[in-house]
């Protein structure tokens, strides 16, 4: 019963708010955001060139107004209100999703205002991903994972910038020791995976924990306050459970 429970809380929390085809008049209300240039590149932090013309560009918005929703929902669950079909149906679709996601909120967000927590959030998430990806030698879903992460990294930002007290005002906890139990989790799930790595030896079982251990280092650098700590726990929970 716990276990359907679970299953059920799950999938409540990725109902669509809103209908897969919204009404006409949502479209034409989004003409706002319809580009004048001919041709609209989108380059993405992973260095992922995308070339649209100004018909493409703009029939797209007309086809996605989730993307100017007002309060718009974590990627996951838009993806899996308007992405998940032929269009974006398969995982290099679902990465290009994220890509237009994190495009259009990254306009809406400030690309220039939010640059260095963006910076961080990716940075951070994108050591868990590299952390794990060792620990499982490689692997497509490390490798989608990092083209989505800057989606998830651009809603935190949006977040944040409704939270005005984290913006104006110094982080109020003290978090030295909450981030160090964190920080020896990661340390200690590395010491637990070298004892059972039997895939390395020698020279290049040493080069794969230093790695690792390296990427833990910059990440108790880059974690200075609750909100970076705590979406980096979660994060991690989140995607990586199962490795």
């Amino acid at each position: 019963m716990k276990k359907i429970f679970l299953i059920l809380l799950s999938l409540g929390s990725l109902i669509c708010c809103n209908p897969k085809n919204p009404d006409t008049s949502k479209r034409s209300a989004n003409s706002k955001y319809y580009t004048k240039l001919d041709t609209v590149r989108i380059t993405t932090e992973t260095g992922d060139n995308f070339k649209y013309s100004k018909k493409n560009f703009n029939e797209l918005i007309d086809k996605h107004p989730e993307f100017f929703y007002d309060f718009p929902e974590n990627p996951d669950k838009f993806y899996f209100c308007f992405g998940n079909n032929a269009e974006f149906g398969s995982e290099a679709g679902q990465d290009y999703y994220y890509t237009l996601y994190t495009y259009f909120l990254k306009q809406r967000n400030g690309i220039e205002k939010y640059k260095e927590q963006r910076g961080t959030f990716i940075r951070i998430f994108s050591n868990i991903n590299s952390i794990f990806g060792h620990i499982a030698y490689g692997g497509t879903y490390f490798g989608h994972q990092e083209k989505r992460i800057p989606a998830y990294a651009e809603y935190l930002i949006f977040l944040f910038s409704l939270d005005q007290e984290k913006v104006n005002s110094q982080d109020r906890y003290d978090i030295s020791k909450q981030k160090r139990l964190y920080i020896q989790s990661l340390r200690q799930i590395i010491e637990e995976e070298n004892k059972i790595d039997f895939e390395t030896a020698g020279q290049e079982k040493t080069d794969r924990i230093k790695k690792m251990n390296a990427l833990v280092n910059e990440m108790d650098h880059l974690i200075t306050n609750s909100y970076y700590l705590h979406y980096a726990q979660h994060f991690h929970y989140q995607y990586y459970q199962n490795f």
